[in-house]
């Protein structure tokens, strides 16, 4: 058993949500950061695109509230798309990005694991 005392449990509130993380055409914000976790969420407005990041050694999960989240990446032809109730695994250096082929705002739950940058903004894939 660690000597350590236990952190408190914690609620954000969408007041608490913070402008973090910025790749053109995309939203983010951060609820909280840790060493090795990062939590928060990504609305993309209608018909937008984001410019190709990656999320360095950081394993990336997200779940669709509302809306479509088309991801397009490196070394696969074409997208895939998500909707509400999917979960998308972004793996660690993926080089991707995504957009909202819909008309109305998509909305996803991001997190995080591996403590490496939060997002790399880079130039497409060759």
């Amino acid at each position: 058993m660690s000597a350590e005392l236990p952190r408190p449990v914690r609620v954000f509130t969408p007041a608490d949500l913070v402008a973090a993380d910025p790749t053109p055409g995309m939203d983010r914000e951060r609820a909280f950061e840790l060493p090795l976790l990062w939590a928060g969420q990504v609305e993309t407005a209608p018909g937008a695109v984001s410019g190709w990041h990656h999320h360095d050694r950081n394993e990336s999960s997200l779940y669709v509230v509302r809306g479509i989240l088309r991801l397009e990446f490196e070394g696969h032809e074409g997208w895939l798309d998500a909707g509400p109730g999917d979960f998308v695994h972004v793996p660690a250096w993926t080089v991707h990005r995504e957009s909202n082929p819909t008309g109305e705002p998509s909305l996803a739950v991001i997190a995080r694991v591996g403590g490496g940058v939060p997002t790399v903004n880079v130039d497409g894939p060759a």
